[in-house]
């Protein structure tokens, strides 16, 4: 192990030295590049010190104990807290790349160890690098030739919110109106490289370490995503694209999705103008009561949205955290007799999508339309397909509904409806720590875009959480109906003769049928848990 570490950091010189110099090399500013690379060799010393710690702590934590007895859990867990910590301060102090790295560790609940996700999870959104005025005035000088005040009328200095790759700031345009500016921090171009470079040497060592972490698809999925979420251009195409596709492809819920509209003229790769949107947070349930919107309704409006996107469009917002969804009243809607308001969904931060191809989507929508109606061979045949293999389609359908095996399969309609209590907590981190090098090797198998499906689920699960105060059935019935007509309709699409058209059109009936029967079912479920509280 000691020699590992000096071999660690033998590599981390050089791998980040040459990363430092590429940087140099083709930086726009080799001045400023060069000065930021100053601090490429204390960040690959914290980065070595902080792997080399963690890796000795594991080795060491539950040494002599029997695995599986209290004290070998114990253990385990009080390592695994550590090691979150040090992880976390790691990602703090350096920055950039490394808060990215801490918040998408933070929304990969039973995927990686709970102790990780929850300490991640309640500070990566909320203490993230603030750039000077300074800075941002270089900014707008580098990107629209001249500093805020010149730009807009008015221009506030103090951020309106501050996240790993850039901050957001309210202003006037010169006619009045007013609107919000992200502004990427300046430093992020010219370390992305190194930052990379040395993050993949560290998780690489780990693995080396221990085999059964193997999380080097993360690193590769930021490796691959960065540049892309970078380009803010990018973000205000993939904006206009996501709305493009509801009002072709899912036009009866596209007037209740809504993306700001983009100041092409004062927006560049690191500076994007949209409309200023003034909304509450999708979890601030109290605002959003006040505007005469109910919480379950934005619940479903989210399942609906997110099920269209993964399930029909392809195109799915993969960081669907709630800093990043607003609620308002649908525009065109009123006050009805009972006092309340449809909503609309305003969704940011559209610098982060996947495209699934079609083969990939319908076998994914194939899939949950197995879970959804407990179908086991269905569960197998499309886990298999997406790359699980036939040895681990359990374990697959138990990331992607939080559920023992027994409980995915069982009939009953809310086989799937998550109680939130602490003894199911409690199961779900036990079978995520009893399966945790299983569950390592199927996020090995599967495609990195799926991958990021598991992200975006967690996140949705999490908002919806936070809406009704539970798992809503709405929402797997939503699932279960926009991912079903998927499938039938790729079937339609794919044959050309009158019968086989007839047996799908049956198909269609049996399926309308049967989820009027779900449907039916959780209201009686609804009136019974109702019943139950009223009489105490």
């Amino acid at each position: 192990m000691l020699r590992a570490g000096a071999k660690l950091a033998t590599w981390a010189t050089l791998i980040g030295g040459g990363a430092a110099g590429a940087a140099i090399a083709t930086s726009e500013d080799p001045f400023t590049t060069m000065k930021m690379c100053t601090i490429v060799p204390m960040r690959l010393v914290r980065d070595f010190i902080t792997a080399a710690t963690i890796a000795f702590d594991y080795e060491f934590s539950t040494l002599g104990l029997k695995q599986g007895s209290v004290e070998w859990s114990k253990a385990k867990h009080e390592a695994h807290e550590r090691s979150a910590l040090r992880l976390r301060e790691l990602c703090f102090r350096n920055g950039g790349i490394y808060i990215k790295l801490g918040q998408h560790v933070g929304q990969l609940q039973y995927v990686v160890p709970e102790e990780y996700v929850k300490i991640m999870r309640a500070s990566m959104l909320k203490r993230c690098p603030v750039s000077s005025y300074d800075q941002v005035r270089e900014v707008f000088l580098q990107e629209l030739g001249g500093p805020p005040e010149q730009i807009f009328m008015e221009f506030d200095p103090v951020p309106l919110a501050s996240a790993s790759l850039a901050q957001v700031h309210a202003a006037k345009t010169h006619d009045g109106t007013k609107v919000a500016v992200k502004v990427q921090h300046t430093h992020l171009t010219n370390t992305a490289v190194a930052d990379i470079a040395t993050v993949e040497l560290i998780v690489g060592f780990l693995q080396w370490c221990f085999p059964s972490f193997d999380y080097r698809w993360l690193v590769d999925e930021i490796h691959e995503s960065l540049p892309k979420e970078l380009d803010f251009l990018c973000e205000a195409k993939n904006s206009i694209k996501c709305l493009d596709n509801f009002r072709r492809i899912s036009p009866h819920i596209a007037d209740y999705i809504y993306a700001p509209k983009v100041y092409w003229d004062l927006s560049t790769s690191k500076l994007l103008t949209m409309e200023f949107m003034d909304a509450p947070e999708i979890t601030d349930v109290n605002a959003i009561r006040q505007l005469g919107i109910q919480p379950n309704d934005v619940s479903r409006l989210v399942s609906q949205a997110f099920a269209e996107m993964i399930f029909r469009h392809g195109f799915v917002h993969c960081d669907p955290h709630a800093a990043n969804m607003l609620v308002r009243p649908l525009p065109s809607s009123r006050w009805n007799i009972f006092g309340r308001r449809r909503p609309q969904l305003i969704l940011l931060d559209h610098g982060l999508y996947k495209e699934l191809d079609f083969e990939t989507r319908t076998n994914y929508a194939a899939l949950w339309r197995a879970l959804i109606f407990a179908d086991a061979n269905g569960i197998k045949e499309n886990s298999a397909k997406l790359g699980a293999g036939e040895d681990l389609y359990a374990l697959f359908a138990g990331v992607l509904t939080m559920k023992p095996w027994n409980r995915v399969i069982d009939p009953a309609v809310d086989h799937l409806v998550l109680e939130g209590n602490d003894g199911e907590r409690s199961e779900l981190q036990f079978y995520a720590s009893q399966y945790f090098p299983q569950i390592s090797e199927l996020l090995r198998r599967l495609p990195r875009v799926i991958l990021l499906m598991l992200k975006t689920n967690d996140c949705i699960r999490a908002i919806n959480y936070s809406l009704v105060q539970g798992s809503s059935p709405d929402t797997f019935l939503i699932i279960g109906r926009v991912s079903s007509k998927v499938v039938v309709e790729t079937k339609r699409n794919l044959q050309k003769s009158y019968l086989s058209c007839l047996i799908i059109w049956f198909e269609d009936m049996l399926l309308e049928g049967r989820l009027l029967c779900m449907q039916i079912a959780l209201w009686i479920l609804q009136l019974e848990k109702l019943r139950k509280v009223l009489l105490g």
